[in-house]
């Protein structure tokens, strides 16, 4: 039995392998709602970076601030003191990585979007989403990626 390429079998299979592509590149997203913050020591999320690396040292991190970690791509806030939350440090609005932290906000140099230390929320646009939790674990003085 021979098979006929039809212009209908090459769109057909065409379409299905772009489909699948776009499902697996959009699959097991951590949401973006917000609700992924929690008042614990312990953030829950997307992850990145190395797993179980020291971040820092508790005594890094700010009371009412934070820290940036660019190669991880992750900042680290202390809303509260002995309160840390982490999250993503790229930008929702169009993906730079924040700048700073300060007056209880983390900072976009791209745009000017800010994000909230204590769960991630948009305090100020352009963004219109929040900055993804990621999980962090504490360990006497140090503050792990997890």
């Amino acid at each position: 039995m021979s098979y006929e390429t039809t212009r209908r079998t090459v769109l057909l299979a065409t379409g299905a392998s772009s489909a699948a592509a776009l499902v697996a590149a959009c699959g097991g997203g951590g949401g973006d709602n917000g609700s992924a913050s929690t008042d614990s020591p312990t953030g829950e999320g997307a992850t990145s970076g190395p797993a179980g690396r020291v971040l820092a040292g508790t005594d890094e991190i700010p009371v009412g601030g934070g820290k940036i970690f660019k190669d991880e791509e992750i900042v680290v806030t202390q809303p509260e003191q002995g309160r840390f939350k982490a999250f993503s440090a790229i930008c929702t609005h169009q993906r730079c990585m924040v700048g700073s932290v300060s007056d209880g906000t983390i900072n976009c140099p791209c745009h000017g979007s800010r994000f909230e230390i204590t769960d991630g929320s948009v305090a100020q646009g352009p963004a219109t989403r929040p900055l993804p939790a990621e999980p962090i674990t504490m360990e006497g003085n140090s503050i792990r990626l997890t």
